[in-house]
C-alpha cells in the first residue's frame, strides 16, 4: 500500500512539473501581442483599439475651436436596424443624382471641421449628395482624452450598423464614394467594403488599412491614399503591406506619401502641412471626378 501511495505521489509531482514546463513554454512563445496578431483578424475591431495605444493620443493635440459659418448642409437622422437612429450632416445635390460621397470623421467626431470638409467637396463636385456620417451618435470631443474615450468606446457592431443605414438611406441605385481622415480614413475603406458593388471610389487619409486579404479581395472600387512618412500611428511598413496586398489581389491603389506626420491635413494640428494638404485635396478631387 505504501509503495502504491509513493508511486501515486511521484506520478502526481511529475505530471505537475510537466504541466508547468509546457505552460511556461507556451507563455514564452505566445505573448499577449502574439494572441492579438493571431486572432484579431477583423481590422474593424482594431481601429478603435488604436486609441488606447501608448503615444497615439499625443499625435492629436487638442483641436483649435472652430465654428463653421454659412454651412451648406443640415443635420438629418435616419433609422438603423438596431432600432436606433443615426445622424449625418447632409448636403443634398441641387440636381437629382445617384452619386453619393460619404465623409467620415476623424477621432474627434462630426465637428465643424469635418462639416467644412464636406462643404468643400460639395462645392467642387458636380451633382453629388454629400453625407458626413456621425459615427459617435452625437458625441464630439474637444480634448484628446475625450476623443480617446469616444473612439475606444465605439462598438464595431454599432459603427457597421450606422454605415449600413447610410447606404440604405442613399438607396440601392446609389454610386457610393468615401473619404475620411485618421479613424475616418480607416472607416472610409471599411465603408467601401460594406457598400459592395455600389462602391465606386475610396479616399483614405492616414487611416488603418484592412489587413485581412480575404475581406480586401471583396473590394469593388479603386483606392487612393495619403500618408505621412513621419506618421508614428500608421507607419510606412503598414502602408507598404497594404499596397502589396492590394497589388497581389489585382486591386487598383494609388498611394501618395508626404514628408509629414499624422494629421497633416488638419489645420488644428501643429504638424499641419498646407502644401501636402492642398496637393492631396487636389488629387482627391481629380480621383473622384474621374470616377463620377
Amino acid at each position: 500500500m505504501k509503495k502504491i501511495l509513493l508511486l501515486f505521489v511521484v506520478a502526481f509531482i511529475a505530471a505537475a512539473l510537466l504541466s508547468y514546463t509546457k505552460k511556461s513554454n507556451i507563455d514564452n512563445v505566445l505573448s499577449t501581442e502574439s494572441y492579438i496578431a493571431c486572432y484579431a483578424v477583423d481590422s474593424k475591431n482594431d481601429i478603435q483599439k488604436d486609441a488606447l495605444k501608448p503615444g497615439f493620443a499625443s499625435l492629436h493635440p487638442n483641436p483649435t475651436p472652430f465654428v463653421l459659418e454659412d454651412a451648406k448642409g443640415e443635420m438629418i437622422s435616419f433609422s438603423t436596424k438596431d432600432g436606433l437612429n443615426a445622424g449625418a450632416y447632409f448636403i443634398k445635390s441641387k440636381k437629382k443624382s445617384n452619386k453619393w460621397l460619404f465623409v467620415i470623421q476623424e477621432w474627434w467626431g462630426l465637428n465643424d471641421n469635418i462639416k467644412r470638409e464636406a462643404d468643400a467637396f460639395a462645392a467642387e463636385l458636380e451633382s453629388v449628395n454629400v453625407l458626413a456620417i456621425d459615427m459617435y451618435d452625437g458625441k464630439i470631443a474637444t480634448t484628446r482624452d475625450s476623443a480617446m474615450k469616444y473612439m475606444s468606446g465605439a462598438k464595431t457592431d454599432r459603427l457597421v450598423t450606422i454605415v449600413n443605414a447610410a447606404i440604405a438611406y442613399a438607396g440601392g441605385k446609389a454610386n457610393i464614394y468615401t473619404v475620411g481622415w485618421c479613424f475616418g480614413g480607416a472607416w472610409s475603406l471599411q465603408s467601401s467594403l460594406l457598400a459592395g458593388k455600389q462602391a465606386k471610389g475610396c479616399i483614405m487619409y492616414y487611416g488603418r488599412p484592412e489587413n485581412n486579404t480575404e475581406k480586401l479581395n471583396t473590394l469593388n472600387c479603386d483606392v487612393i491614399g495619403f500618408f505621412g512618412t513621419k506618421d508614428k500611428g500608421i507607419p510606412m511598413t503598414v502602408v507598404d503591406e497594404f499596397e502589396t496586398n492590394m497589388n497581389t489581389l489585382g486591386k487598383k491603389i494609388t498611394l501618395h506619401k508626404y514628408e509629414a506626420g499624422h494629421g497633416f491635413a488638419n489645420p488644428s494640428n501643429p504638424v499641419f502641412n498646407k502644401e501636402a494638404t492642398d496637393d492631396a485635396h487636389a488629387k482627391a478631387i481629380a480621383f473622384l471626378k474621374e470616377r463620377m
